[in-house]
């Protein structure tokens, strides 16, 4: 069994969770959401990043607005749409539970 593959699996599986998280602090250019990521060490390159943000923005959860830049083309700023804040916090209620599932079961295998 690979350790790597089933770390990128776990990891894959969060990154929406993780995305709707960050932008919910406040309206952000997606290179500060990458930076955010990296900072937690969830390692995320931009061909996995920007579908992801396209997929939110389709699915309603997300909107964007351009911005001139200064230092080159405009840039794309997301924040959360209405439905983004309400379908985060049924997944805060969600991930919260499943700590606490996973707790009690790994505590008892401990």
């Amino acid at each position: 069994m690979d350790i790597e593959n089933s770390k990128a699996q776990l990891r894959k599986g969060l990154l929406e969770y993780c995305i709707l998280s960050i932008v919910h602090e406040k309206e952000m250019y997606a290179s500060d959401v990458m930076e955010r990521m990296k900072e937690a060490k969830l390692i995320v390159v931009e061909g996995t990043l920007y579908p992801l943000l396209t997929r939110l923005k389709n699915d309603g959860l997300l909107n964007y607005r351009w911005e001139e830049s200064k230092s080159g083309p405009p840039r794309k700023y997301y924040e959360l749409t209405d439905l983004g804040k309400k379908f985060l916090t049924e997944l805060d209620e969600s991930w919260n539970e499943l700590v606490n599932s996973v707790k009690q079961i790994t505590k008892k295998n401990k």
